[in-house]
């Protein structure tokens, strides 16, 4: 990952606690997951194949979503 991407990410979750078993974000490196912001305050959607073995992944109608407020964050602070 470049440097500069992995700075707005560590700047964007500085503060929030993330489980100490997340597996789907490494420090300095980013997040490991696929997602996509999708215009909803709280939620993003989930783009992973296995979602359901994340704390955070939340399944409605046919999609699959992600609220950890690290990943919505990120993804908010990115496409500013």
């Amino acid at each position: 990952m470049e440097p500069a991407y992995v700075q707005k990410v560590e700047k964007a979750i500085n503060g929030l606690n993330l489980p100490e078993d997340f597996k789907w974000y490494k420090p300095g490196f980013g997040f490991t997951c696929k997602a996509r912001d999708i215009g909803l305050e709280a939620y993003v959607n989930c783009l992973e194949i296995h979602s359901y073995m994340c704390p955070f992944s939340v399944f409605y109608g046919y999609s699959n979503y992600c609220n950890c407020p690290a990943r919505v964050r990120v993804l908010k602070e990115l496409q500013k």
